[in-house]
């Protein structure tokens, strides 16, 4: 049992903006892993598959960013997951752009989404930050901005690398 989190906003107003990189990174992987978002429960939106007869929940919480904890209590006691079972993708201000970081456990940092988590799960599940570098102005502002033209390349490889990396994870926990 695998259950993978990506941390964004819900809207088109937000589709392509740096705190949305979890959103994208889990629709990415969704794809390369033949996966469809196509049901609502736990306050996310869930695509279920299965690898190796192993079951694989890929969830993009529908609530506010600081209440993704939420999802992801829901989704553990639902499927009787335990917080090791869990990788969380979000973005990060204190890592460089296009920048990826793995771990097994760790703090929340500064993002409200993975603060609200580790309040329900502890800070015994993996995460894979995806960095957006630190914004000169208000981080509020920055992180909710859309991603710049020519920025999108750097991105759209930092996520295939992030894919590549969570594939792996869901495969050697097997």
């Amino acid at each position: 049992m695998k259950i993978i989190i990506g941390l964004g906003n819900f809207g088109d107003k937000y589709a392509y903006t740096y705190h949305n990189l979890g959103f994208l990174t889990v629709e990415a992987i969704a794809q390369r892993l033949g996966f469809s978002f196509k049901k609502r429960e736990c306050d996310a939106s869930v695509a279920k598959g299965y690898i190796s007869g192993e079951t694989v929940i890929i969830a993009r919480p529908v609530t506010f960013m600081n209440l993704s904890g939420r999802a992801a209590y829901q989704l553990v006691k639902k499927y009787k997951a335990e917080p090791k079972d869990v990788l969380v993708i979000y973005d990060d201000a204190d890592l460089s752009k296009g920048g990826l970081r793995m771990r097994e456990k760790g703090g929340p940092g500064t993002h409200n989404g993975m603060r609200s988590i580790v309040e329900v799960l502890g800070e015994g599940f993996a995460r894979l930050r995806i960095g957006i570098g630190k914004p000169e102005g208000d981080i509020a502002e920055y992180v909710l901005s859309e991603i710049p033209k020519e920025e999108r390349t750097l991105f759209a490889e930092a996520i295939e690398q992030a894919v590549d990396l969570v594939v792996g994870f869901i495969k050697n926990a097997q």
